[in-house]
């Protein structure tokens, strides 16, 4: 059975939350004990040991404080940080709208040299043509019941976004699911040029285009979560509530060893184009 992203983040927390634990136990305090010492109802501590609530800074310091462990604050701090980033919400990342959100990217973006992305579902975002994106966030704004849909700004901002690929020093390698090239997010002609946009970027020379056929055969890998593998340090995973950002190198090792075995399905150039212009006049 596979892990869920989230309960990768969720892991995190708790092994914050342990050695919290572990530190009132090795000081010899009751959760009563080190609540009062710390300012707060013991309930909190419950919550903080059981990793239901992620500490503030000031909590761990009050911790370590009280447990006479205040060497260890800082790296606590670190690693509480580092859990609770792994996981945000699309709420509040969409909160000053969807167009704030992708030109928060553009910095990371730039600064990645080798973009891995899989999709089994859309279009990847740095492939988006400007009709298919306003699609895309479109729905996603009807969908969170966004009460500012800047859904058509958002989406020259993502292909703003995308000019990274003409830029020197990246290299992309994409691979989608085939079923990506029938998902119709957008009007017919929205998705046409979608579809032969799709053509002429994967003839781009910093650009692999891999398609994986709906007939695959023995299929090493299912079909999985989208994910963007930036060089081999973060990978971020797409799902309906959060983006959850994977940071542990055993992790990323694994999403580079999927991606690996995807890569090994897709078919490529002329075979990849003649799956793209098979969807193109199904449209028709």
């Amino acid at each position: 059975m596979s892990v869920s992203p989230s309960s990768s983040a969720q892991a995190a927390r708790e092994r914050v939350a342990q050695r919290l634990r572990d530190l009132r136990k090795e000081a010899g305090l009751t959760v009563v004990e080190l609540a009062a010492a710390c300012g707060w109802h013991y309930s909190k501590t419950s919550r903080v040991e059981n990793g239901l609530t992620g500490p503030s800074a000031r909590d761990i310091r009050a911790w370590c404080d009280a447990t006479q462990a205040e060497d260890q604050a800082q790296d606590l701090i670190v690693q509480s940080v580092n859990a609770e980033s792994m996981y945000r919400e699309w709420r509040h990342q969409m909160r000053s709208g969807l167009k704030q959100l992708q030109d928060s990217l553009v910095e990371f973006y730039s600064q990645t040299e080798l973009f891995r992305v899989y999709s089994s579902t859309l279009v990847p975002g740095l492939l988006q043509t400007e009709g298919y994106a306003a699609g895309v966030l479109h729905a996603s704004a009807r969908f969170r019941e966004l009460l500012l849909d800047d859904s058509v700004e958002a989406a020259r901002a993502r292909i703003d976004r995308s000019r990274v690929i003409h830029e020197p020093g990246h290299r992309f390698v994409f691979l989608v699911e085939e079923a990506v090239l029938y998902c119709q997010i957008a009007d017919a002609d929205s998705m046409a040029a979608q579809l032969g946009y799709l053509l002429t970027a994967g003839a781009l020379p910093s650009v692999s285009l891999g398609v994986i056929p709906a007939a695959a055969r023995e299929r090493m890998q299912w079909p999985r979560e989208t994910f963007h593998i930036h060089d081999a340090d973060l990978v971020s995973v797409e799902l309906v509530s959060s983006e959850v950002n994977v940071t542990q190198p055993s992790e990323i090792a694994l999403y580079l060893k999927a991606f690996e075995e995807l890569r090994t399905m897709a078919v490529y150039g002329a075979e990849a184009r003649d799956l793209i212009v098979k969807a193109i006049d199904a449209l028709r």
